[in-house]
This record gives structure tokens, sequence and C-alpha cells, in this order.
């Protein structure tokens, strides 16, 4: 269930929306000045992560101590 992020073009405001299906049609508008003139954002969770193997590690053990 993915969330989309918009930005209002009237006012400026960032804003998300939660999509519960692919088959529901989006059409947003702003929470903040009503507008319906928006635009998707980049979103910084789906580009922060790529590239970045290795740089995190866990803290399990996998063999015998």
């Amino acid at each position: 269930m993915p969330i989309y992020e918009y930005r209002c073009e009237e006012c400026d405001e960032p804003f998300e929306v939660f999509v519960r299906s692919s088959s529901q049609k989006t059409n947003p508008t702003c929470p903040k000045c009503g507008s319906q003139k928006v635009k998707k954002a980049v979103s910084l969770f789906g580009v922060g992560g790529a590239g970045s193997s290795g740089s995190v590690r866990g803290s399990c053990s996998s063999g015998p101590t």
C-alpha cells in the first residue's frame, strides 16, 4: 500500500496520500488550502536507500561463540 508525496503549487504545502489499492484513483487536494493544483514530489525514502549496501550492519552473529 503506497504512500504518495505531493506538494501544493498554490501554498507550497507538502503532504502525503495513502493509497489502499492500485485501482483507487488519486485526485488529491491540498489539506491546507483545498487547491487541486498539486504536483507529485520525489520521495526521499525511495531515493535514499539506493546504493547503500554494506553501510548498515546488523548486530546478530551467524556462528557459535
